[in-house]
């Protein structure tokens, strides 16, 4: 049996076989070709450079008598020298460098006729003889010298290139054979790279090609298929192996249908065993299982996707759910949902939670519609009793605090000291407790929704400025500096300016009251999309973790926080205030370093009536 590495061996060997004879036959010819043509430049090149440069010296050496003849001794006898010296140069090169038969008694000869030619141009360069004899041997004797040096030399130079011809024609016949014998072998190299294509496509490709469509039929559930093995080799046992997978699968689904099955009857059942409306949503927002309240008082069946029910804010919660991988619960009042059940009226609160496999990734979303009449209701009784109480105690605290000023102003007779001190307690008392009334009936007024504020487009450095204005001496008074960080593109805002300086107030007092002398207050602001965001932070003591989701709860105090620090009420009233004109409020803070409230306000663009 040959397996699949003895295929692959035998492909990939054959085309290795062939790259090295091609190689190898490539480094001969190239070997072979680069011989001949070294054989060019050393033998020949350097002949027919020593030749052409002879030839010139030639030339510009009979140029230099003719200038001694005219007259131009000492321009003649430079130029003569010169290249007397270059002749000698180029001849020793070609003495040295015979490589043609026959060239050497050609430079021999050539080198007894410069002898000669030398010799009768020094005879005609001695001062001694007249012009007249001058120009008569150089046409005699010197003259036919010249000719005869400078044919000489161009025969070696003849001799020369025409071996040079030679050569060269032989270097490319070799090229051209050369050339014959590579295209013979790429030929034999692509004959058997094809041959070896088709085995590797009939061996390995075809296979792996019919498990990759089985492996796409298993990931669409057909587990039904079985792989043909028609061979015996890895890919074969690849094929079998994987029916036994396949198989496998098969047991596997049969078994966890029937548990999911069990289970998904289980859950159903325990469901709609439960008083509460709750329901399971897959990650596409599509209701997978409801129970009996969801379905009869909210209409939310197995199908239906939550961007289609008419629940207020659902959808955008889920998403939030989705994206945050959160819990997301609906707490504002005013967005309580509200329905009749057999009758009777009943407030619900929506509150989702994700839903993570064993490896902690979102599956799901669980959404429970929380009946919270019991606690809608006892909010309400309570904020009743608060408002009646309130209303009931606001008329004797008048007057007790109306009686306390009328006896400190001595109207009805003197007092003593003692007398005094106890009246000035009774007063600031007094003030304490009509100033937790008066916080209490704006609560219970913004609650029931009887008070009424104008809202109007104001600036928001004008907001801040006049917010600020009096608590300038208190912070230089206690040491504290009171900074303002804004820029001068805010945009206006939509408020009611009386009730934004309480929330500042509030926010600028409980920031006085926890820093110290030396520390910092920073008041600033920023635009954000459809909303201008304003910030009071301070260094301060801070407000310990455990603390801060309760910190805008009425009569909330930290344990740790004296007597003197106030009744709890000013946070709760600055909430109300910021969600009544749409805005949002919330607090950073870390023990020890400072605190950061910040709330948010529509930007400016219309006026309108809002009711708390």
């Amino acid at each position: 049996m040959i397996g699949l590495r003895q295929k692959l061996s035998l492909g990939f060997g054959g085309l290795l076989l062939i790259s090295l004879i091609i190689g190898i036959q490539g480094i001969i010819e190239f070997r072979n070709l680069g011989h001949s043509i070294d054989v060019i430049l050393r033998e020949n090149y350097r002949s027919v450079v020593a030749c052409q440069e002879m030839k010139e010296a030639l030339e510009r050496m009979d140029s230099g008598i003719l200038f001694v003849l005219l007259g131009f001794g000492e321009e003649g006898n430079s130029l003569i020298s010169t290249n007397e010296a270059r002749f000698e140069q180029a001849l020793e090169v070609e003495l040295n460098n015979i490589t043609v038969p026959g060239e050497g008694e050609k430079a021999t000869s050539l080198k007894g006729l410069f002898t000669r030619y030398r010799a009768t141009l020094q005879s005609l360069r001695a001062q001694s003889l007249s012009n007249d004899l001058r120009q008569n041997r150089y046409l005699r004797e010197l003259l036919p010298l010249f000719l005869q040096v400078k044919d000489t030399a161009d025969e070696i130079l003849r001799m020369n290139q025409n071996n040079m011809n030679e050569a060269n024609d032989r270097a490319r016949k070799q090229a051209a054979f050369a050339q014959e014998r590579m295209y013979l072998l790429l030929l034999l190299g692509f004959l058997l790279a094809v041959t070896f294509m088709f085995f590797t496509g009939r061996w390995i490709l075809r296979p792996i090609n019919r498990l990759i469509r089985s492996t796409e039929e298993i990931r669409k559930g057909n587990l039904d298929l079985v792989v043909a093995t028609d061979s015996r080799d890895e890919i074969g046992r690849l094929s079998a192996a994987f029916n036994d997978m396949a198989a496998g699968l098969r047991g596997f689904r049969r078994s966890d249908q029937a548990k999911l099955i069990r289970t998904q009857r289980a859950t159903q059942e325990t469901l709609d065993n439960l008083s509460e409306a709750v329901a399971i949503v897959d990650l596409e927002g599509k209701v997978e299982i409801s129970t009996d309240a969801a379905r009869t008082i909210f209409g939310i069946h197995a199908g239906a996707r939550l961007r289609e029910l008419p629940l207020n804010e659902l959808d955008e919660l889920f998403q939030q759910v989705i994206h945050d991988d959160s819990p997301r619960k609906n707490d504002q009042k005013q967005k309580i949902l509200q329905r009749f059940v057999n009758g009777k009226e009943h407030y619900f609160r929506i509150e989702l939670a994700p839903i993570r496999d064993r490896d902690e990734q979102l599956t799901g979303v669980v959404l429970i519609l929380k009946d919270v009449t019991e606690s809608f209701r006892l909010e309400e009784m309570k904020g009743n009793l608060i408002s009646t109480v309130s209303h009931q105690l606001r008329t004797p605290l008048t007057s007790i605090r109306m009686a306390v000023h009328l006896l400190l102003e001595e109207k009805v007779g003197p007092l003593t000291e003692k007398q005094v001190e106890l009246l000035l307690a009774a007063r600031d008392d007094s003030d304490t407790l009509h100033g937790i009334l008066m916080n209490l009936l704006d609560i219970s007024r913004m609650e029931s929704g009887r008070q009424q504020m104008v809202l109007q487009d104001i600036s928001s450095r004008t907001l801040v400025l006049e917010a600020m204005e009096p608590f300038r001496r208190v912070a230089q008074d206690g040491g504290v500096d009171l900074e303002i960080d804004l820029s001068d593109d805010l945009p206006i805002v939509n408020a009611n300016a009386g009730r934004i300086g309480h929330v500042f107030s509030n926010l600028l007092t409980n920031a006085l009251r926890y820093t110290g002398s030396g520390g910092r207050i920073v008041v600033s602001a920023e635009a954000e999309d459809g909303m201008v965001s304003f910030h009071v932070s301070d260094t301060g003591c801070g407000i310990p973790e455990e603390y801060l989701p309760d910190i805008f709860e009425r009569f909330f105090r930290a344990p740790d926080q004296l007597p003197e620090t106030g009744s709890g009420l000013g946070l709760a009233i600055a909430k109300q205030i910021v969600e009544a004109h749409g805005g949002h409020i919330s607090v950073e803070s870390q023990e020890g370093k400072g605190t950061t409230f910040s709330f948010t306000l529509r930007r400016g663009g219309y006026s309108a009536e809002q009711t708390l």
